[in-house]
């Protein structure tokens, strides 16, 4: 098992919160909560790259609408 720290449990307005003392920093602003029995389990959420995205998508059954574009007179020859 990793390192471990004892902390305090504070409660501000209906919730309660727990500082994360340093060290124990997470990468970005989100995070995902889960529990496990008795056990917290902070992990943080991991930005998906372009490709998982793509990959993760439904096509397209409508097609793609012609569009007039012509070419700028300085790129003709």
């Amino acid at each position: 098992m990793g390192e471990r720290r004892r902390v305090r449990l504070r409660r501000i307005g209906g919730v309660q919160v727990v500082r994360l003392p340093a060290g124990f920093d997470l990468p970005g602003d989100e995070a995902v909560l889960r529990r496990e029995g008795e056990r917290l389990v902070i992990e943080p959420v991991r930005k998906r790259d372009l490709v998982a995205l793509l990959a993760s998508m439904e096509p397209m059954e409508e097609a793609f609408p012609e569009i007039e574009d012509p070419v700028p007179e300085a790129w003709s020859l």
